[in-house]
């Protein structure tokens, strides 16, 4: 059973304390002096507004500092369209969003190279996946920080610690590995033949036949940007075995990332300003409960799993994508997309990662 530290909001001590207390708790013995440490974050889309504040960051790389480590934050190129696919845009949009040397004290590298191919790849016995192409600088740092932001995702169902290691450490060949069997579809009754979903596709596959977008199965790489870019809601993932096999990809990609940092590893995941969406929008929702902490731990799986556990004991905000108060009990994220969170939570279990048995402990 695996301790997950527990810095709730209601408090009146300082949150950048309670997160240097945190470290405290779980970073210790990760790495020996004059070691590189990855600090695995998400420096949010340009224009979204919910990522994790810099000022946290900040602290938690004054922590590894103390203790002789060498900090750098760092995240790979994104598979869709944004401005986050190539390390140049990347840099640019983690600037603009706070996270630069002066605010936050650590440089940034992005992972996997300009242009995402530089990537190493691991061999493991995954599930699904027996080769991951990982981000070479992630690969190669001497131990991993990885601080997550919890919230919705719209093919995952949720994305935490694992979600941020699995898709996040991956190169772009190797997101795309893991989104290879997520095939939307055009609701050609809902399609208005706008072409905007094509404008977003890096890969050519939406052409316009009859006065309807239509989706080249063979070319789609499963990337789901369509789905966010259409304007009807004409396009739309087929939910019932897809989210399956990424999220047991993700844990897989997981399993690889940890390989050679199985004991060189800690993870935060910050439960603050839970959006029904992930961090790669340009946007940012209302979020769906109230801001419940920071959780700290040495294990993936029992800090997504005490993650969700957290948000169902919450009330559900009605002014928010859920559209009604639902009651504490209730799995918020299921409520939102029909989807089943915890399959990459119990993948990652089988495959030795961590437990989803943990006792809570505040501080």
């Amino acid at each position: 059973m695996a301790d997950v530290y527990f810095a709730s909001v209601k408090t009146d001590a300082s949150l950048l304390d309670k997160v240097s207390d945190l470290y405290a708790r779980v970073g210790d013995g990760i790495f020996k002096r004059q070691e590189t440490v990855a600090l695995k974050l998400h420096f949010g889309e340009l224009g979204n507004t919910a990522f994790i504040r810099p000022v946290f960051v900040r602290r938690i790389v004054s922590e590894v500092k103390r203790r002789g480590g060498r900090p750098f934050l760092t995240d790979t190129n994104t598979l869709y369209v944004g401005k986050r696919g190539d390390s140049v845009d990347h840099l640019n949009t983690a600037i603009a969003n706070g996270f630069g040397y002066a605010a936050v004290e650590a440089p940034i590298i992005i992972a996997d190279g300009i242009k995402g191919k530089n990537s190493i790849d691991v061999e493991i016995k995954g599930k699904h996946v027996k080769t991951a192409r990982i981000g070479a600088d992630i690969f190669y740092a001497d131990s991993i920080v990885v601080i997550s932001h919890v919230k919705g995702h719209m093919l995952a169902g949720f994305g935490g610690a694992i979600k941020n290691l699995g898709m996040g450490c991956a190169s772009r060949a190797g997101k795309q590995q893991q989104h290879s069997s997520v095939k939307p579809e055009v609701n050609a009754s809902k399609c208005l033949g706008c072409m905007r979903c094509a404008d977003f596709c890096q890969v050519d596959a939406i052409k316009k036949e009859k006065g309807k977008a239509v989706i080249d199965k063979q070319a789609c790489q499963g990337c789901g940007e369509c789905t966010v870019s259409c304007p009807n809601g004409a396009i739309a993932i087929r939910w019932d075995s897809s989210s399956r096999d990424l999220q047991e990809k993700m844990a897989d990609y997981a399993l690889a990332v940890l390989k050679n940092k199985r004991e060189r590893s800690c993870f935060f995941n910050f439960l603050v300003d839970i959006t029904p969406d992930c961090d790669c929008f340009n946007r940012s929702d209302a979020p769906i409960v109230p801001n419940i902490g920071i959780l700290a731990s040495r294990d993936p799986v029992a800090i997504d799993q005490a993650s969700l556990d957290l948000i169902k004991k919450q009330v559900g905000l009605a002014n928010s994508a859920l559209g009604k108060p639902l009651a504490s009990g209730e799995d918020k994220f299921k409520a939102l997309r029909g989807l089943d969170a915890t399959i990459q939570i119990r993948a990652a279990e089988g495959l030795g990662l961590g437990s989803r048995k943990y006792k809570l402990v505040e501080i």
